[in-house]
């Protein structure tokens, strides 16, 4: 009758309240589950959807046609966008390519790259082929992510070239070329040019561009998965010794993210949803999957106060952003600068403004 009463019974009747969801949220299964909870008193192993597959990257890439699907602002003035057709052939062009370099189910990519198109695309080419995806943000030291990367042994390591911050560039490559030489189970690193157009890719070894590592008119296929297989690596801070490995399922995380953008967030097809985040926190990912309902993402790399305080606000305007998601910090950074964006900016497109807690 009202939603205190589907929380309340999603406790009670677990098993059901998650089987129905999966139909409300039309999750399709390769092959249908066995049981909806094998082993309710086992915490370690509960046994969900024991026997099903699917694959993650079909249920983000389920929608088609000419609408944007990513649309990315920069600092630099940049905006680039992708149809939901488009970013279907990017995906199959980039997985064709990580099939070519020898990449199969369970092994690791990583992506140390900032929060564009490339890394939504590169990090669904590697889920659609049951291999296991990784991020950091560029702007992590060697030491930082050869402390994550290191643990995990990718096979394949997306990279940009450079990225920017509050209008300066910084150089990814001379990093690269640590990383790389640090972590010898890295066989291919392909270079993102996203702050020019010609890279110089020489001093990384095995390096190849984004556009020679790609097959392009490659048939999308998708490798189904058992639930509980790896789909993400993330990573805790690394404040008590190395930062912990977390393995996120591939079933776990899709049912769960469906839940919170369809129940919690009321999230649909005609949203324009936007995340103020890096590849390096967790809410990447969430924000990735609202790809799943057919909502237009956001993208946006850099300081959110540059050229001006009220930056991120004038791009909820100039592209209608629905729910904006941001951190507690960022809101009181808004109060200190003096900003009002309601007063300054025409919001009225937004109903819902998301915020993680400190």
């Amino acid at each position: 009758e009202h939603y205190p009463s589907v929380y309340q019974w999603s406790i009670d009747a677990a098993p059901a309240f998650w089987e129905a969801l999966c139909a409300f949220c039309d999750v399709e299964f390769d092959t249908a589950p066995a049981e909806i909870l094998a082993r309710p008193d086992d915490i370690m192993d509960a046994g969900w959807f024991d026997g099903s597959q699917l694959n993650y990257a079909e249920h983000l890439l389920r929608h088609e046609g000419g609408r944007e699907a990513l649309v990315f602002s920069g600092e630099t003035g940049e905006r680039r966008a992708l149809s939901f057709d488009e970013l279907r052939d990017a995906v199959a062009a980039v997985a064709a390519g990580l099939k070519s370099a020898g990449v199969v189910k369970g092994d690791r990519v990583g992506g140390y790259l900032p929060n564009c198109p490339e890394a939504i695309i590169a990090m669904l080419a590697t889920t659609s082929i049951g291999a296991i995806w990784s991020s950091c943000s560029p702007d992590f030291g060697v030491t930082g992510v050869v402390d994550r990367f290191g643990q995990i042994e990718p096979k394949v390591l997306f990279t940009a070239d450079a990225y920017f911050y509050n209008g300066k560039r910084f150089d990814c490559l001379g990093t690269v070329a640590q990383i790389v030489s640090s972590i010898p189970a890295v066989e291919r690193t392909v270079v993102v040019p996203f702050a020019s157009g010609d890279v110089d890719i020489a001093r990384v070894g095995n390096a190849v561009t984004l556009e020679s590592f790609s097959e392009p008119g490659a048939r999308l296929a998708f490798e189904p998965v058992a639930f509980d297989h790896p789909l993400f690596i993330m990573y805790s801070s690394g404040t008590t010794g190395l930062p912990k490995c977390m393995v996120q399922s591939a079933g776990g995380i899709l049912v769960h993210q469906l839940k919170e953008h369809i129940l919690h967030t009321n999230l649909r097809r005609e949203d324009t949803l936007f995340y103020f985040t890096t590849c390096g926190w967790m809410m990447w990912n969430w924000l990735t999957c609202a790809l799943g309902v057919g909502a237009t993402l956001v993208l946006f790399d850099g300081n959110p106060f540059h050229p001006h305080p009220g930056a991120l606000w004038e791009m909820a305007q100039d592209e209608k952003i629905t729910v904006f998601g941001t951190s507690a910090g960022y809101i009181a950074a808004l109060q200190n600068a003096g900003v009002k964006p309601g007063r300054t900016y025409d919001l009225k497109p937004l109903r819902a403004i998301l915020s993680t807690g400190s």
